[in-house]
């Protein structure tokens, strides 16, 4: 079984505790750019926790620098690419964007710069996103005459409303973090020499929850974008009922009836 903390090309991988690891996208030279090896160890990495969560109860996914979380496609290698090889990338950056929605972890981007195009559809794949106060974003990919494909055009309607998703795609217009929190697209912004405590400190409190309760409360969450509301009900309930017979749900009913911090163990 594969291990998510070992060697990548593009990626940084560190164990900050033993709840919480953060994933730093590791090419600053390029604005850690999106080309095929970032994509494929993406792909890897999240496919990874899908089978093993290795103990941790959330991932911070951010970008290497002080300049940039993500600027895009690396266009420079897909300068001359030919139709069949772009279409071949494309399908592996789908599987990280797949894997990266999958993932059975909270995921929390903290966007420490420019955030643009797929690097935003990188962070629209996270469940929260916490941005530096000089952060940018964007979709600009119809100004290359293409247009999303990282699941922007599904993702950023279901953060910031249809309307306003339509206007930043069919502009591929700049917006700052102060817009993206305005608009929902960001939970907080903050100055970028705290950026990493903030969410550090987020994930403290999101590792104090049940980790089967903060799996399937994931899920639920996911699932009712998808469902009507009696459906969405219906799945709640069937994820709540998974929760019942397991030892962290007695675990955490003793521990508020003993007074004390819950020992969760994920069983």
């Amino acid at each position: 079984m594969t291990s998510i903390f070992r060697q990548y090309e593009t990626l940084l991988v560190e164990r900050i505790s033993e709840q919480t690891a953060v994933v730093t996208l590791n090419r600053p030279e390029v604005r850690n750019a999106l080309n095929t090896a970032m994509m494929t160890d993406l792909r890897d990495l999240f496919q990874a926790t899908y089978v093993n969560t290795e103990g941790l109860r959330a991932i911070v996914l951010t970008g290497a620098g002080d300049k940039a979380f993500c600027a895009g496609g690396d266009l420079k290698q897909r300068n001359t690419m030919s139709d069949a090889e772009w279409q071949q990338q494309h399908a592996v950056l789908e599987q990280a964007i797949l894997a990266l929605m999958a993932t059975p972890l909270p995921l929390i981007a903290a966007v420490n710069g420019d955030c643009m195009g797929g690097g935003l559809e990188v962070a629209l794949c996270c469940d929260f996103i916490y941005a530096a106060d000089a952060a940018r974003f964007a979709l600009p990919e119809g100004k290359l005459g293409i247009m999303p494909g990282g699941a922007g055009t599904q993702n950023l309607p279901r953060a910031v409303g249809e309307r306003r998703a339509r206007e930043l795609i069919m502009t591929g217009r700049i917006f700052d973090a102060q817009k993206g929190y305005d608009w929902r697209l960001v939970n907080e912004v903050v100055p970028r020499n705290v950026l990493l405590a903030t969410v550090l400190g987020v994930c403290k409190e999101v590792a104090a929850l049940g980790p089967l309760s903060a799996m399937q409360i994931k899920k639920s969450i996911t699932a009712s974008s998808a469902m009507d509301l009696a459906s969405g009900y219906g799945f709640e309930i069937a994820a709540y009922n998974r929760l019942v017979p397991t030892q962290d749900r007695l675990e955490g009913v003793a521990a508020f009836n003993e007074k004390r911090r819950p020992d969760f163990k994920g069983n």
